[in-house]
């Protein structure tokens, strides 16, 4: 599929040469950090040395006072507290993170996570009749709740209160619950609207202990915090940037056995940043709820000795394994039944439906019928007589509104701009295709369906140093809104060593003029005639580190290669 290259604006030249002078970088650095938004000393020092003094506030959240009081109130009379989060990788770093805190020093606590299956998204009745049934008087809800509103009154009726901790769009009502912590709240003046739900636990975490124990018992849980910002896709600016930056550090030199143990599971030996977690520990932990009940993500997160982590990651390993096995036979299933029908394969929108499918693994094989397609996709299947999916969408158009435009046809729904959930009567499914194709086709523009490649800036070989390399590492984390620097060069040429690996990857010695960079390129066999030719090119990449027999070296990672 061809794609369209864009290029970052380059700051005026003026601006370039002031920064790069007062932090003593090079014209090309400079410009990478104006374009963050960088633009002075003082900026440029709390962007590379992010601190922990820098998080705001807890209490400039809407409700955290009467939050941070009511644990307070519960622990002081003995009350029994339920800590009832989502079954995905946020919602169980979640529950994991504030029921290891509270049981740290307040043993009448327990977790409670909902059944993909039998209860579905949210806050269930089965939930609260739980909490009814074994003497819960305070339920803290994490990663969910903001939608909630009929389960919380019933919660009161039954004599339970609610703290909602949810980073979801609230709906018309917002719960009647004793706090609700949500900084996309429109009456919230909260400095930052994007935290993880386990970053809203934390904040909590950090607002109770600032007031009742010690602000530093909660940096020890921000391993937990940065897998969930990795996995839950969030933005890594802002506040999630310092969360991340010292989550990642915990994470790497001393996490919690639960994630020590999968790193070992899954062959760690380097130290993981962001795209690390998305691709090994996140699958892992999101493999118990997807194929059994998420309880065992949560004993893992919260095991205390290296040997109870091991046995409980190599169930969840063997999750993850049959995780694989559903997703790739459905993956296939899904593109059949595209190829096969001749107005799918014409559609705006892709909304595909079998009642077999493993619920577990739709929104994974949504995500992958959008990289294949490259169009919003809705993957639904039956789950206790109701049809229930998972939507994920490309860039620049938002399926959450899509999805509300056809909310009249669903039983509910929820989400966020690019990923969202959703659940309707079966009688409704041949509607809800046909208004939400006209809602995609009426919203999609050209510009749209088109892939992007975000070109940051063009660049020749010999600016890549080791020094360079070395800056740039450190404008990690490196995430959405703050993407690994994406650079063009012009005018190349394949050197030698031009290789296949595996029927589909490059590598190859890239070279310009006098300099020379060993590169790599997944998925792009298709170039090696044009290359092996000596075809001239240019080559958008971004630049990576190579460990080798205890050797470092600098490569390229080829994004995309387009002949001139």
């Amino acid at each position: 599929m061809e794609k369209r290259w864009i290029y970052n604006p380059v700051p005026p030249i003026e601006k370039i040469n002031e920064l790069g002078k007062s932090l003593n970088l090079n014209p090309y650095l400079a410009t990478l950090l104006l374009q963050r938004g960088i633009s002075d000393f003082e900026s440029a020092k709390n962007f590379f040395r992010p601190s922990l003094a820098h998080l705001h506030d807890p209490f400039l959240m809407k409700d955290m006072a009467k939050a941070v009081q009511r644990v307070k109130d519960a622990i002081d009379a003995g009350e029994k507290i339920l800590v009832y989060g989502d079954y995905d990788v946020d919602g169980t770093t979640s529950v994991s993170l504030v029921y290891s805190y509270l049981k740290s020093f307040y043993p009448h606590c327990d977790y409670y996570i909902p059944d993909r299956y039998t209860e579905g998204y949210g806050v269930s009745e089965t939930g609260v009749i739980f909490a009814e049934k074994n003497g819960f008087s305070l339920i803290i809800a994490l990663d969910l709740g903001i939608k909630a509103a009929d389960m919380v009154t019933l919660a009161s009726i039954k004599g339970i209160d609610f703290i909602i901790c949810d980073h979801h769009l609230p709906g018309v009502e917002i719960p009647n619950a004793v706090a609700v912590l949500d900084p996309k709240r429109e009456d919230c003046n909260y400095p930052f609207n994007e935290l993880s739900g386990c970053g809203l636990g934390f904040k909590l975490l950090q607002a109770f202990a600032i007031k009742f124990r010690e602000e530093k018992e909660v940096f020890e849980y921000l391993d937990l915090v940065a897998v969930s910002i990795a996995s839950d896709i969030v933005p890594i600016n802002g506040e999630n940037r310092i969360l991340t930056f010292f989550g990642l550090q915990k994470l790497n030199q001393n996490p919690r056995p639960g994630l020590k143990a999968l790193k070992e599971i899954a062959a760690i030996k380097n130290d993981l940043d962001v795209s690390g977690i998305v691709f090994t520990l996140g699958p892992r932990i999101n493999a118990a709820g997807r194929v059994a009940h998420a309880h065992g993500a949560v004993k893992l997160l919260i095991s205390k000795t290296e040997e109870e982590a091991s046995s409980l990651a190599e169930k969840v390993n063997v999750k993850n394994d049959l995780r694989r096995e559903f997703d790739l036979s459905i993956t296939e299933e899904a593109f059949a039944m595209i190829e096969e029908d001749d107005t799918l394969r014409h559609s705006k929108s892709i909304v595909l439906f079998k009642n077999t499918w493993h619920k577990g693994v739709i929104g994974i094989v949504a995500a992958r019928c959008v990289e294949k397609y490259y169009r919003p996709a809705i993957i639904l299947t039956e789950s206790n007589g109701k049809i229930t999916g998972s939507a994920r969408s490309i860039k620049g158009f938002d399926i959450y509104q899509a999805i509300f435009a056809c909310s009249d046809l669903l039983e509910r729904f929820g989400g966020h701009k690019y990923a969202a959930g959703l659940t309707l009567e079966p009688d409704n499914l041949l509607a809800f295709q046909r208004r939400f194709e006209e809602v995609v086709s009426a919203g999609l523009t050209e510009e749209m369906r088109t892939p992007l490649v975000e070109v940051d800036l063009v660049i020749p070989l010999n600016a890549i140093t080791g020094k360079f390399n070395s800056i740039l590492k450190q404008m990690g984390p490196f995430g959405p809104e703050n993407q690994k620097p994406a650079f063009e060069a012009r005018n190349l040429h394949v050197v030698n060593s031009l290789s296949l690996f595996k029927d589909k990857h490059l590598k190859f010695l890239v070279g310009q003029k006098e300099s020379v960079l060993p590169t790599v390129g997944f998925d792009m066999a298709e170039h090696y005639t044009r290359l092996a030719n000596g075809d001239p090119f240019n080559m958008v990449f971004t630049i990576e580190e190579n460990v080798y027999n205890g050797m470092t070296s600098i490569q390229l990672r080829a994004k995309e290669i387009k002949f001139g």
